[in-house]
């Protein structure tokens, strides 16, 4: 290695072209249990990120083309359609995007400025907006017997119709059948028996929840990432629940299942995982993490939303100013 001995760091345009091809395994899984809905929804989603995005920057007088091209619009647009219902209303999905990329990015300053996760904020303002809409999830193929084809997709997602039932197509997601089905008093081991599980989570999400691993590990193989904030969300989410489920096991779902269900994979490698809305120390990584473990947890097992990811990441999001400023390490030669 030659002189002066400085190590290449990776432009925004590289980061974000890892974390993109990291998510394909998902998508790939996905499409494959679940159908190609999910396609449609990251185009739609893509074409509404870059366009509000291009639109954003022009009012803002900032040169178009470096910013559009640096891929940071499009894996917000991404992140979103991934954690929406991918056979909702095409309304639904451009507006989640508009308001990811125009309010809770641009009107905070921009790539680099803004304070909460964009792709979080959209889905906080869907799923508080459209609870309905956001409930109708794809059902497995396995389940729902044959999955629909493009016309038919594009069909329903922008006349809100199908040829045949829409009940035959989707479900309840995994974590929202336990929740309903613990509410009605039933045990953890008979709710498990219902078709729509498999050996650690939903029937497909569970391949799905390995792709996003398999995705989260490249990612920190190519040194995108650091260990610590996957580690201490996955870990605090598979230790309170662990203790809750050998606690009372008809009314907790154990860690595994935890881990497999919901956005647990996805937000431990890919939304919380954020440099911009997170911390900036390992220590604060660390605790950042753990706090947003432990409120995911604590809104799947007794709040209102099935899942508490994007709620979770949102709360810890206010906190990093704070966390940032008892982690730092002293400047030297001063006493902290």
């Amino acid at each position: 290695m030659n002189s002066p001995y400085l190590a290449k760091t990776p432009s925004v345009t590289e980061i974000m072209a890892k974390v993109l091809l990291a998510l394909i395994p998902a998508i790939a899984a996905l499409v494959w249990f679940f159908g190609p809905a999910i396609l449609v929804s990251l185009c739609l989603a893509s074409a509404t990120a870059l366009l509000c995005e291009a639109a954003m920057l022009k009012l803002r007088k900032r040169p178009v083309t470096p910013f559009l091209m640096d891929g940071s619009a499009l894996l917000t647009a991404w992140l979103l359609a991934l954690s929406i219902p991918p056979m909702g209303p095409w309304w639904l999905i451009v507006t989640g995007t508009a308001f990811a990329i125009v309010i809770a990015k641009h009107l905070y300053g921009g790539l680099g400025s803004n304070p909460f996760n964009p792709a979080m904020v959209g889905y906080a303002v869907l799923i508080i907006s459209f609870p309905v809409q956001m409930t109708q999830w794809l059902a497995p193929a396995s389940l729902a017997q044959a999955h629909l084809d493009f016309s038919t997709i594009l069909h329903y997602m922008f006349s809100g119709s199908l040829p045949s039932p829409l009940d035959a197509y989707t479900s309840a997601t995994p974590l929202d059948t336990l929740k309903t089905q613990l509410h009605l008093a039933k045990p953890i081991t008979e709710i498990m028996t219902l078709p729509i599980y498999g050996k650690m989570g939903g029937v497909g999400s569970e391949w799905v929840a390995a792709a996003y691993l398999l995705g989260g590990l490249y990612l920190l193989q190519q040194k995108i990432i650091t260990w610590h904030v996957p580690f201490a969300f996955v870990a605090t989410i598979f230790v309170f629940s662990g203790i809750f489920n050998l606690y009372d096991p008809a009314l907790h779902a154990g860690p595994f299942f935890e881990l497999a269900g919901g956005a647990t994979m996805i937000g431990a490698f890919f939304i919380l995982t954020d440099p911009v809305t997170g911390p900036t120390t390992p220590r604060g990584k660390l605790i950042f993490a753990s706090g947003a473990g432990f409120l995911t947890w604590i809104i799947r097992t007794y709040g209102g939303y099935p899942d508490g990811v994007a709620f979770a990441v949102l709360l810890m999001n206010i906190c990093v100013p704070l966390i940032d400023a008892y982690t730092q390490p002293p400047v030297f030669g001063k006493k902290k």
